[in-house]
């Protein structure tokens, strides 16, 4: 196949042009050649900028496209319409959080309503307009291609090469030994997919023509916190976990983005159904496999994950000491 793809060298996208290559497609890359311009020497690769300078596009035609980096409705209706009549397949890189009631209520699946910009809301991509930005983008891209697009909406990716480091910090926080704050509850849920995992099943979808909305966010069974950081030791090193509960944390200013995977008053976030994703294919490998690969990428990696994800080692220790010195036992109480 002749595949376009919108990004392709960061993390999700490095992996789908990795993945179609190993099968023999054809790729080509459309970006700005602001990162990893040293990847894939010997791909065809267009330059532009989805906002604004789509003319690379002009007189060419590719059999699938696969939009990996849009986030701004306007800037995705852009090159969807432009495109329309260039190809005959577009698959769009979504997210779980999408969902009206992400992430509040748990078992959500591709039925369940998906959030809406407010009028006159401004296109600006935050943790909290996210959802409503790529639910408007999936709309879209699916009136352009109707019955031709493929929407897929994953979960919390973890992997090598994830530039923001945030699940990378559990196997690297543990490789450092001593004692490791673990938050929340050790059997709250979690749910991860493997980048790897995730864009394999992108590539087959495509190669089927797949159409119609997909959560792919993990596997069938749900796994703990505990479980994760277990796997994490098991695979990086030595240390001991002290858990610290949600109110804890909360009460001491710690928020979701400080400890990858905690998700505190946001059960539904490690709770998507998968169930159709997986009746069309999708596979998640072990996790220990996860763990150990994450693991051994960022520490040979020449450009690490951004720290500035990570809870500090001094942060840290000042909660710990906090969480012993409030459950010192009483003096004369036994």
């Amino acid at each position: 196949m002749r595949l376009l793809v919108l990004g392709g060298t960061v993390f999700v996208g490095r992996h789908i042009v990795e993945a179609a290559v190993a099968r023999g497609h054809a790729v080509t890359l459309f970006n700005r050649g602001r990162h990893g311009t040293d990847l894939f020497p010997a791909l065809e690769k267009l330059r532009g900028d989805r906002d604004g300078d789509l003319s690379a596009f002009g007189g060419r035609e590719w059999d699938a496209v696969i939009d990996t980096c849009g986030n701004l409705p306007r800037v995705v209706r852009a090159s969807a319409e432009l495109l329309a009549s260039a190809i005959s397949h577009y698959t769009f890189v979504s997210t779980v959080a999408v969902y009206r009631d992400f992430p509040r209520q748990g078992g959500l699946d591709e039925s369940a309503p998906t959030a809406l910009l407010p009028p006159g809301a401004p296109e600006s991509v935050s943790e909290t307009t996210i959802g409503a930005l790529k639910a408007e983008c999936e709309r879209i891209v699916e009136r352009a291609y109707p019955g031709r697009a493929l929407i897929v909406r994953p979960g919390f990716i973890v992997g090598p090469h994830d530039p923001t480091g945030r699940f990378t910090y559990w196997p690297v926080r543990v490789s450092q030994g001593g004692e490791v704050l673990a938050p929340g509850d050790p059997d709250a849920p979690a749910q991860i997919i493997d980048v790897r995992d995730l864009t394999a099943w992108i590539v087959t979808s495509v190669e089927r023509k797949l159409s119609g909305a997909f959560n792919v966010a993990g596997r069938e069974h749900v796994i703990t916190m505990a479980e994760v950081l277990d796997l994490c030791r098991r695979e990086c090193g030595s240390c001991t976990f002290t858990w610290l509960n949600d109110e804890f944390l909360l009460e001491h200013g710690v928020v979701m983005r400080d400890f990858p995977l905690w998700a505190p008053n946001a059960g539904g976030a490690a709770l998507i159904e998968t169930a159709k994703a997986r009746g069309e294919g999708l596979v998640c490998q072990d996790i220990r496999a996860t763990v150990h690969d994450t693991f051994v990428w960022a520490r040979g990696s020449s450009a690490p994950p951004r720290p500035r994800h990570w809870l500090s080692k001094e942060r840290e220790r000042a909660l710990l000491d906090a969480w012993h010195e409030s459950h010192r036992p009483l003096a004369g109480v036994r």
